[in-house]
C-alpha cells in the first residue's frame, strides 16, 4: 500500500469514525430535560436524524399513521412525512428536505431540526448536546413550570409533575377546549366511592399548573359518575364532570379528552418528562 493511498484511507476511517462518535454520545435535551429516545440520534448528510414518535410527542404534537405516511399536528400545524421521500409537506406546503425518513431497527428517523422548527421550537447545537427550546405556557401572565397530577387509590395515592413546556401547554389547552356546557355542582363529589348515593361523582385526578415557586396558578379537577345503580335510573346523570377550581365552575367533560389527557401523561413518561413526588399507595 503507498504512502499517499494509506493517508487517504486514514482520513475516509477518521471522517466515519467521528461521525459514529458523534452519534452515539449526541444528547437532545428538550426544556432542560434529557429525553428517553431509546435509539441514539444519528447523522446523514450533516443533519440530526431521530426517532420520530418521541421527539413529535415531546414538541407536543400527535402522530397519526395513514397508507401514504404520517401526519404530526399540533394546534393548526400539520406536518407530513413519508418514507424515503424528500418532499414533506407544512400546512399544505411542500418542502425540499435535505434527507429523506428512513426506517432502522424499526424505527422512523426524521430530520430533527425541521421537525422542531415546523412546531415553532429552538434548535441549538453544542458540545455534543442538542438544546431544544419550546415555547413556554404563560396564564395570567405568569410562565407556568410543571402540571402536577394527583390521584387516589384505595390506600394511598400519588402525586406527579410533568415538566416540559409542550406536555405543559397541550394538557392546558385539552382542558380549556374541552370545556362543555356549564351545569351546576353535582350535590355529592369525592375521593370516595359513595355507591350507595345516587348521582355520587368520584374524583379520577386533579390538575394543577405550577409556577416557579410552586403556587397553583389554575387547577382542574376530573370526576367521574358513579355507576352502582341501574342505567335506567342514572338517566341525566352526565359520566364526565371537569371542575375548574380556579373559577369554581363545572362543565361537562368527555370521555375521549380524558383519555387523551391520560395519554399525555403515559408519553411524558415513557420520555422522561414526569416525576414522582411522592407515593403512598399500599
Amino acid at each position: 500500500m503507498n504512502k499517499a493511498f494509506f493517508v487517504f484511507f486514514l482520513a475516509i476511517f477518521l471522517c466515519i469514525s467521528s461521525s459514529t462518535t458523534y452519534a452515539a454520545q449526541n444528547q437532545i435535551k428538550i426544556d432542560g430535560v434529557a429525553i428517553a429516545t431509546g435509539a441514539k440520534p444519528e447523522m446523514k448528510n450533516k443533519r440530526t436524524m431521530v426517532p420520530l414518535r418521541v421527539i413529535s410527542e415531546s414538541l407536543g404534537a400527535s402522530v397519526e399513521w395513514s397508507d401514504s405516511g404520517v401526519i404530526l399536528a399540533k394546534s393548526d400545524m400539520k406536518v407530513k412525512l413519508a418514507i424515503n421521500r424528500s418532499i414533506a409537506e407544512k400546512n399544505g406546503k411542500k418542502i425540499l428536505l435535505d434527507v429523506k425518513p428512513y426506517v432502522k431497527n424499526n424505527r422512523i428517523y426524521v430530520p430533527l431540526r425541521f421537525i422542531a422548527e415546523a412546531f415553532g421550537c429552538k434548535v441549538n447545537y453544542s458540545n455534543l448536546i442538542v438544546t431544544i427550546t419550546t415555547e413556554p405556557l404563560f396564564i395570567n401572565g405568569v410562565q407556568v413550570k410543571a402540571v402536577q397530577q394527583e390521584y387516589h387509590m384505595i390506600m394511598g395515592g400519588v402525586v406527579q409533575q410533568i415538566h416540559g413546556n409542550a406536555y405543559n401547554k397541550t394538557i392546558y389547552n385539552m382542558f380549556a377546549k374541552n370545556k362543555g356546557e356549564k351545569v351546576e355542582a353535582p350535590e355529592n363529589y369525592s375521593w370516595s366511592f359513595t355507591i350507595d348515593t345516587l348521582g355520587s361523582y368520584y374524583k379520577n385526578a386533579q390538575y394543577d399548573f405550577l409556577d416557579q415557586k410552586g403556587k397553583s396558578l389554575a387547577r382542574f379537577d376530573v370526576y367521574s359518575l358513579i355507576q352502582s345503580f341501574p342505567s335506567e335510573v342514572l338517566v341525566g346523570y352526565p359520566k364526565f364532570l371537569i371542575h375548574d377550581v380556579s373559577k369554581d365552575e363545572w362543565y361537562l367533560f368527555s370521555d375521549s379528552a380524558a383519555k387523551s389527557i391520560n395519554q399525555l401523561i403515559n408519553n411524558a413518561t415513557n420520555n422522561g418528562f414526569l416525576k414522582v413526588i411522592s407515593d403512598t399507595v399500599v
